[in-house]
């Protein structure tokens, strides 16, 4: 830049105030876009002010069916353990899984030599022992005769007596002690004790079965498994409406587009506490004619506790709404639900009253009508109307809709409608 005062003389400019000039120049167009920004806006507000519409379902009427849902696991109706009650070899086994099998069957067996040897081992002492009862029945008759005749004193006679009641005592003994033999014996044929199919085969020939201190099992064989049963845990905040009787849907993992079904049948007093939860079993019966269903898969439940039919019903969405205050309209009166029962009845329904919003003419004016209705049963999507003013095709406000007068819109998901509804 040229002196004013000397044409022909530079003026140098110092590099760090031309900085500072730029950096001020730039504040400055900034403060102005702000400024222009707050008017337009301001201006549009004026122009194109933002109205409060709703999201809105109607009153229907329908069917609704309450469910109680828990998971549990299937299992045949009977299945019997088999066990042995001695202890060896398995010797021969003659069945395998899924085998069928009828009661008295022989299914395996333990290698017999030892109880064999037993057996034969008590006979003989049965046999030495009788050989003594006869040689003492021999001195007691002998005996009898010379005390008769004077003979011998009555202490000998009653010491040949009692030696020959001994004798007689040993015979039982004996006797009992081959009886165990043979048992043990017969023991080592396993035979089925039911008509069924074998579930489990929990040995092969050649393993080792010790029956010193409990029954090992063998096989566990199912009854019938066309017919079985859920053992379901249901919740002690649901139990109370879970009868006998009551028709249950259920699915399986295996088969996740086929709906079965059963009825329970009982409902078991024992409490059952997992990690400070209480539950309660509830046994399921369960037809299985076509055996897809198998033994120990997982059902999720769903036990019919309630279905009415051509009922008044609204959207859970509208029991969750809550609008502001300046759209309820100006010369609204709540609507309470007639109840002609007692107080006590009263009393005990009151948590069952529920305030609904009910949209009177244009849907895009806020104008609400609050209304107090008694609900019943529910399905998670949709509630029972059992008294209340409302009837069939009465709009009730599910969310808020702000739109301007440009028509654009956005829904508030934090006023219990969530976002619009596509149509």
């Amino acid at each position: 830049m040229k002196h004013p005062g000397c044409p022909g003389v530079i003026e140098l400019i110092d590099m760090s105030e031309a900085s500072r000039g730029g950096i001020g120049k730039w504040i400055v167009w900034l403060l102005l876009l702000a400024l222009a920004g707050g008017g337009f806006y301001a201006w549009r507000q004026h122009h194109h002010p933002q109205t409060m519409g709703f999201n809105s379902a109607p009153v229907v009427r329908g069917d609704l069916t309450q469910v109680v849902t828990a998971t549990g696991s299937l299992n045949p109706v009977v299945a019997v353990q088999v066990g042995c009650q001695v202890s060896g070899t398995i010797l021969t086994n003659y069945v395998d899984f899924n085998s069928q099998v009828h009661a008295g069957q022989l299914i395996a067996r333990i290698d017999p030599r030892s109880y064999q040897a037993q057996v034969e081992q008590a006979a003989a002492d049965l046999a030495n022992t009788a050989a003594s009862l006869e040689l003492q029945q021999i001195q007691a008759r002998r005996a009898g005769e010379l005390f008769t005749n004077h003979l011998i004193s009555a202490a000998d006679n009653d010491t040949a007596v009692a030696a020959l009641h001994q004798a007689e005592a040993q015979i039982k003994l004996k006797q009992a002690a081959l009886d165990t033999a043979r048992a043990n014996l017969d023991y080592t044929k396993i035979y089925s004790p039911v008509d069924g199919i074998v579930i489990v085969r929990a040995v092969d020939i050649g393993q080792t079965v010790a029956a010193s201190f409990s029954t090992p099992m063998l096989f566990q064989i199912a009854d019938d498994l066309t017919r079985m049963e859920i053992d379901s845990n249901v919740a002690e905040a649901d139990i109370g409406g879970v009868l006998e009787g009551q028709s249950v849907d259920f699915t399986v993992d295996a088969y996740p587009y086929r709906t079965f079904h059963g009825v329970v049948r009982q409902v078991r007093n024992q409490p059952l506490a997992t990690n400070n939860v209480v539950s309660y079993d509830t046994v399921i019966s369960v037809t299985n004619a076509d055996n897809k269903l198998k033994p120990g898969m997982t059902a999720n439940v769903s036990i019919i506790v309630a279905e009415h039919s051509g009922v008044l019903k609204i959207p859970n969405a509208a029991l969750r709404f809550r609008p502001p205050e300046d759209a309820i309209g100006t010369n609204s009166v709540v609507a309470t639900a007639t109840n002609s029962t007692p107080s006590a009845a009263r009393a005990r329904s009151v948590r069952n009253l529920r305030t609904v919003y009910v949209l009177s003419g244009d849907p895009s004016v806020p104008n609400l009508q609050p209304v107090q209705i008694k609900t019943g049963i529910s399905d998670g999507i949709f509630t029972e109307v059992l008294e209340g003013p409302l009837k069939e095709g009465d709009k009730l406000a599910t969310g808020i809709l702000t739109t301007d007068a440009a028509g654009s819109g956005s829904a508030s998901p934090f006023s219990g409608g969530g976002f619009p509804r596509m149509r």
